[in-house]
């Protein structure tokens, strides 16, 4: 024991040299998300209030038909109406952005409405996000217009509008308000918690391997009176460390971001902090440590397997897209966590953690995820110590 702790020190030290280690493993989690937060809100409120106060060009064809929906829109300084066009030529208008929106009214229209029957309006718009904040504007005018109009057969026909109203549906969802921000946190976390746990891992990883082989110091620890399952554990634990450091320390980047912004309601704010609890956090957190200690023996045999850093570093940068995959499927509706997907290594985190934070998460379950977690883990680093022990892979001349 006393040896692992001597390399575990000696290797701490190394890592705590290295800007670039500690840059990955602590400086972006903790910076990254508040200022991801802050930019993704500043922009999303900026451009949702540009959408708004725009001036729209809205084409009108009308055919001498609802005159009542014109006035309605000339009361609306926001939207400018355009009558001269062609309506072969409305695509292109629209394409080029010339208009924002037209409307065009069928010839008979107003014959329709008053012989009580139901007219067209073709409504023609390019569809994106901007678009779509102020088409919204162009709706509620139309609804509005057909407000009046329905109101104007009931008044003709001394009939109570209420009438058509058979029934009413009065809903009511049993979710909890846990439940329901759970299911959007619990979907999101696990992504920060891989993302991170194997980012915050690797470079250490690539340095105490691959890097150590590179720099020629490999030989010099292998003759010292540490054997090599001392020497192979303290690396193993300074990886593992900075895995999890790394997930921690994301993880408070991104509650500090939260608490400092100023665009969350406050009582959204007040039902985040009421449905994270103490327990939550700790269930989550120790899922943390099993995985980091697959993802610590995993890329601690690829540095030790690898020649020089650069190629560990292009061996192991796929993986990121390998390891985030389950995260991904994790999302798909449909997909629930129970005995067969609490086997699945990383889907099992992500779906373990969305329920652990809606308050769901079955006692049995919650079991099959840990024992599916340790036996990779154990394996993982079972692997790493075997690897570690071949000459021909330390000293791997091809």
């Amino acid at each position: 024991m006393g040896n692992i702790l001597t390399i575990l020190r000696k290797e701490l030290l190394d890592t705590f040299r290295d800007r670039r280690t500690l840059i990955v493993m602590i400086v972006i989690p903790l910076l990254l998300f508040p200022i991801m937060l802050n930019v993704a809100t500043r922009i999303s409120a900026r451009q949702q209030k540009k959408a708004e106060i725009k001036i729209l060009n809205l084409g009108l064809i009308s055919r001498d038909n609802a005159p009542t929906f014109k006035d309605i829109v000339r009361d609306h300084k926001d939207i400018r109406i355009i009558e001269d066009i062609q309506e072969d030529r409305i695509p292109d208008l629209i394409q080029n952005g010339r208009l924002d929106f037209v409307l065009v009214f069928e010839p008979d229209f107003d014959v329709k409405i008053a012989q009580k029957q139901a007219a067209r309006v073709h409504f023609f718009y390019k569809s994106s996000r901007e678009t779509d904040i102020s088409k919204k504007r162009i709706i509620n005018l139309l609804s509005s217009f057909e407000d009046q109009l329905v109101s104007e057969r009931f008044l003709a026909l001394k009939l109570d509008k209420s009438i058509t109203d058979a029934f009413q549906i009065q809903n009511h969802d049993v979710a909890s308000i846990k439940q329901k921000i759970g299911e959007v946190i619990g979907g999101f976390l696990p992504y920060i918690f891989v993302i991170f746990c194997f980012t915050g891992a690797m470079y250490p990883a690539i340095d105490l391997g691959a890097g150590e082989k590179e720099r020629g110091t490999i030989e010099t620890l292998l003759t010292s009176p540490a054997n090599r399952f001392h020497i192979v554990m303290g690396k193993f634990i300074v990886i593992l460390l900075a895995g999890i450091t790394s997930a921690v320390v994301s993880v408070l980047g991104l509650y500090f971001s939260i608490r400092l912004s100023k665009d969350i309601p406050p009582e959204l704010m007040d039902s985040l902090l009421k449905i994270i609890d103490y327990q939550s956090i700790a269930l989550v957190f120790s899922l943390l440590i099993p995985l980091c200690i697959f993802f610590a023996g995993l890329l601690l045999s690829i540095s030790i397997f690898a020649h020089s850093f650069k190629e560990a570093q292009s061996m192991m940068t796929p993986l990121n897209i390998l390891v985030i995959f389950p995260v991904f499927v994790g999302l798909f509706p449909g997909i629930e966590l129970n005995t067969t997907t609490a086997m699945i290594p990383v889907l099992n985190v992500s779906l373990a953690t969305k329920e652990i934070i809606s308050g769901t998460i079955e006692f049995k379950l919650l079991l099959l995820v840990y024992l599916s977690l340790f036996v990779i883990a154990a394996i993982s680093l079972f692997f790493c110590v075997k690897w570690f022990q071949r000459e021909q892979v330390i000293f791997r001349s091809n």
